[in-house]
C-alpha cells in the first residue's frame, strides 16, 4: 500500500488555484479594512470583496474533490478527518488566540459590549472558539451576534468543516449525476437569496438583495451561510469530478 503522504504529493499542484486563493485572501482583508473608513454598505470601497469568501469554497470543493475522491479505497473515514483537522484547525487556534490577546484593545463604539465583558466569559468564548463551538447569542461579547466573536472569518471553517464531513458521509459516493442535481437546487437557493424571492419564506421579512450574512447561528444568518456554502463547495466538487482539467501557460496572470 503507497505512503498517502506521498500519494498526495505526487499529484500535480495548480498554481493558478495557489495565486486565486491569494489574491481572494487579500481582497477580503481588504474589504475588511476598507469597512472600518466607509460610510455604510453604499459606500463600500471595495463593495463585493466578502464574496471571495464563497471563491474559497469552490477552491475547498475542487480542492477536496481532486485530493481525496480516489483515495478512498486506501483511506478511512477516520484518516480523512484527521488530515482534514491537521490543515484546517491550526489556523482557528491561532485566530482565537490573537483574539483574546487583543480583545479589550478594541473597545470601540462600533462594539458596545467588550467594555462590559468580563474576564471570565472572555475565556470561555477563547475555549469554545478553539472546540470550534458555536456561541449563543447570549454569550455575546462585542454586539454583533457573531458565532466566534473572537475570530469573526472562523463561522466560513465552521461551514468548511460542515462540508468535509457531508463529503465523508454523503457527497463522496453520489454519482455525477446526483451530485449535479444537488449543485442544481443549490443554485435555486442562491438564485432566491440574491434576488430575494423568498420562495419559502425563509430569508426573514428584511432580506437583501445581497449575500452578506453567515456569521451567526440565528435564523436568517445560518440560512444565507448554508446558501454561501453548499452552491461553491458543490459546484467545485462537480468540476473535479468532471476531470476536465485544461493547463495553460501563464494562466493565472491571464
Amino acid at each position: 500500500m503507497a505512503d498517502t503522504t506521498t500519494y498526495l504529493e505526487s499529484k500535480p499542484r495548480y498554481e493558478i488555484l495557489d495565486g486565486l486563493r491569494g489574491v481572494a485572501a487579500m481582497i477580503v482583508v481588504a474589504f475588511h479594512l476598507f469597512e472600518t473608513y466607509s460610510h455604510g454598505p453604499q459606500s463600500q470601497i471595495l463593495n463585493h470583496g466578502y464574496l471571495a469568501v464563497d471563491f474559497f469554497f469552490v477552491l475547498s470543493g475542487f480542492v477536496i474533490g481532486y485530493a481525496y475522491d480516489n483515495r478512498w479505497d486506501r483511506m478511512t473515514t477516520r484518516g480523512f478527518f484527521k488530515r482534514r483537522i491537521t490543515r484546517l484547525h491550526p489556523m482557528v487556534i491561532m485566530g482565537s488566540i490573537i483574539g483574546v490577546l487583543l480583545f479589550y484593545g478594541g473597545a470601540a463604539p462600533g462594539f458596545p459590549l467588550i467594555g462590559q465583558t468580563p474576564w471570565w466569559r472572555l475565556l470561555l468564548m477563547f475555549l469554545a472558539g478553539c472546540l470550534m463551538l458555536p456561541a449563543p447569542v447570549s454569550l455575546d461579547i462585542r454586539g454583533w451576534g457573531e458565532t466566534y466573536p473572537l475570530n469573526g472569518p472562523q463561522w466560513s471553517l465552521m461551514l468548511e468543516y460542515l462540508a468535509n464531513i457531508l463529503d465523508a458521509f454523503i457527497f463522496r459516493r453520489l454519482p455525477k449525476a446526483a451530485l449535479a442535481a444537488c449543485v442544481a437546487v443549490a443554485a435555486f437557493f442562491t438564485i432566491d437569496l440574491g434576488l430575494n424571492l423568498n420562495v419559502f419564506g425563509l430569508l426573514g421579512p428584511h432580506a437583501q438583495y445581497a449575500f452578506i450574512g453567515g456569521w451567526g447561528i440565528k435564523g436568517t444568518q445560518l440560512w444565507i451561510g448554508l446558501i454561501r456554502l453548499f452552491y461553491p463547495f458543490l459546484c467545485g466538487l462537480l468540476i473535479s469530478r468532471i476531470g476536465r482539467h485544461i493547463k495553460v501557460r501563464g494562466g493565472f496572470w491571464l
